[in-house]
């Protein structure tokens, strides 16, 4: 046999078993391939697109989060000035409520230094009777001096 006719034979199988790898194992390979290419380019893609979404959330938790602390914020202000009115409207009645008492006290003791005076001024009137009797030694008629003892109480 010849070397030449070796090599001859030998690139005749080898180009043999070429074309069979090329026709029947080299195209369900690169569909593998090829499919696995994909799988892992929409791996990488739903990876991005998750990572988009999850910066996209936090950006609204966050808005939301700014959102809750500013009404509760608001909400916390409105019942502190809410409470401040109540405890105005408070201290305005009770105010109000202790210038009654005070008015009605003043006119109670107003009204028994009426009843006071009155009842000194009768007293007093009695007093001057009584003097007058003792010093005119006889006895003074209240009813029929009415009005005398009315202007002398008067001027008491």
């Amino acid at each position: 046999m010849n070397i030449n006719a070796t090599i001859v034979i030998q690139a005749i199988v080898f180009g043999i078993l070429v074309w069979f790898t090329m026709s029947y194992v080299w195209p369900p390979i690169m569909k593998a391939l090829d499919e696995r290419a994909q799988k892992v380019a929409d791996g990488l893609a739903a990876a991005d697109k998750a990572k988009a979404d999850l910066a996209s959330m936090n950006k609204k938790v966050e808005q939301e989060l700014s959102a809750s602390r500013n009404d509760a914020a608001v909400r916390l202000a409105d019942a502190e000035r809410r409470a401040q009115g109540i405890i105005e409207e408070a201290k305005a009645k009770a105010v109000e409520e202790g210038n009654k008492i005070i008015a009605a006290a003043q006119a109670e003791a107003q009204q028994q230094v009426s009843r006071a005076r009155d009842s000194l001024r009768d007293e007093v009137a009695s007093l001057a009777v009584k003097g007058a009797e003792q010093i005119l030694r006889k006895e003074v008629n209240a009813s029929v001096h009415a009005d005398l003892l009315n202007r002398l109480k008067a001027e008491l």
